[in-house]
């Protein structure tokens, strides 16, 4: 009788890490590690004796010297005597606000215009293809540039909004009647547009929870109270979207829950918003007793400079064409006869391409809008050109030429900038695998 026995295994060899297949490729790997972390080594150990021969070294303590600089868009505190540190903190939140809101708004323009392009309207299509063609193919500083230029002089100034004394004296209607000015604000009086700035209401509350201070960087209850309940509110809504969706799958019969929407997600913000007190702060010129306007500009509200509203809109318009193109993309993607079948079934062409054709098309229209994305937040850079302090203007621009610590300034820079990258790639890849076609 015989016993199937294994074949021996023969001992290790190092020349198994070569010539052998399980082996070959690890040592590869390794030997490309040790070269790169080699040639890491030796640039950092250059850099190091460059700084050396220059008497210079790598040295973050600026950050907490005075800044001496003014910026006049904040979202937090902060006047000339605060810190580079400070200063850096109100770049890295312009950046996000203005890169937040493009993404947002390039969004819904893009969406908007790659659907409007797949009209069966001739003058629609043609019309939204002559705005991507041209707004894609001009480099987006000269288009930031033209709207700033645009912005600062097309509007009246500040002192054509003002009733002077001339204005009373040649007065000649009712004694009680209005007297206006040379320029009139709009949306009822409460925006007004002129060559240094728009002046909106600010949102003021009678009853606000107070502020807590978290690092330097004030905390805002009411606000953080106010996006908890609007956030609860969206959550609750979902949940009334998936009951319906269900009760759909079986019964056949979806249940109308558009008014539960509505009330779900506005009133309890409404309610909120009430029982803080909200009310508004109008931007106007301050007057005497005769009607007569003082002071050489507005008082009260925000204003929002012109370099803020160029580059918004100049990243919304650019940047929506190659999101439109996107879309288009996606959309011709997915085969006619999905929307065949749709209309065979009785269904309008809006709720088939809400419906049907737009969730099967976000896996081919995702991926690029991540490229976008990302274009958008790293092209808030060019704000510079037209003094608009983001990141690249304080830290990148003011703090870097007044302290002469380029290579710092370079570095943190790069790493907020990759940080910033990898948070909306991680946020966007999640909502993709969402999104997904699921396999059975």
């Amino acid at each position: 009788m015989t016993v199937a026995m294994d074949a021996p295994k023969d001992a290790f060899r190092l020349s198994q890490l070569i010539y052998d297949t399980r082996y070959r490729s690890y040592t590869i790997q390794v030997i490309v590690l040790l070269v790169f972390v080699a040639f890491l080594a030796w640039l950092l150990n250059n850099t190091a004796a460059n700084l050396a021969a220059k008497d210079k070294d790598i040295d973050f303590s600026f950050l907490w010297a005075r800044a001496g600089y003014d910026i006049d868009q904040q979202l937090i505190p902060y006047t000339n005597d605060s810190t580079h540190f400070r200063a850096l903190l109100i770049g890295l939140l312009n950046t996000m606000a203005v890169a937040i809101l493009a993404c947002i708004s390039a969004t819904v323009l893009g969406v908007t215009v790659g659907i409007l392009r797949l009209s069966k309207n001739w003058l629609v299509a043609r019309l939204m293809t002559v705005y991507v063609e041209v707004f894609r193919n001009v480099p987006l500083l000269l288009w930031i540039v033209l709207c700033f230029a645009l912005f600062s002089e097309l509007p009246k100034e500040p002192k054509d909004f003002k009733v002077t004394q001339e204005m009373v004296d040649s007065w000649a209607g009712p004694e009680e009647g209005r007297i206006y000015p040379a320029a009139s604000m709009i949306f009822m009086d409460t925006v007004a547009v002129t060559n240094r700035g728009t002046n909106v209401p600010k949102p003021l509350l009678h009853r606000p929870l107070g502020v807590i201070d978290v690092g330097g960087i004030p905390i805002n209850l009411s606000t953080i109270a106010v996006l908890a309940v609007f956030g609860a509110s969206l959550w609750v809504n979902r949940r009334i979207r998936a009951h319906a969706k269900a009760v759909q799958e079986a019964t056949g019969v979806r249940p109308v829950t558009w008014w539960k929407s509505l009330a779900v997600i506005f009133l309890p913000t409404i309610v909120m918003l009430a029982v803080l007190g909200l009310h508004f702060e109008v931007p106007a010129f301050p007057a005497n007793e005769a009607g007569v306007s003082k002071g050489f500009n507005f008082q009260g509200g925000i204003n929002v400079a012109h370099s803020f509203t160029a580059l918004l809109i100049a990243l919304t318009v650019y940047s929506a064409t190659y999101i439109a193109e996107g879309v288009r993309a996606g959309i011709l993607a997915i085969s006619k006869g999905q929307t065949e079948a749709a209309y065979a079934l009785g269904l309008r062409p809006g709720r088939t391409m809400s419906l049907i054709i737009l969730p099967q098309a976000l896996r081919v229209i995702i991926p690029p809008l991540i490229s976008q994305y990302l274009n958008i937040t790293k092209n808030t850079t060019l704000g510079m050109a037209i003094s608009y302090l983001d990141l690249k203007g304080t830290l990148g621009g003011i703090t870097l030429n007044q302290t002469g610590r380029e290579l710092e300034c370079m570095l943190l820079m790069m790493l907020i900038y990759l940080c910033i990258s990898l948070m909306i790639s991680a946020v966007m890849n999640v909502y993709n695998n969402s999104v997904k076609l699921k396999e059975r």
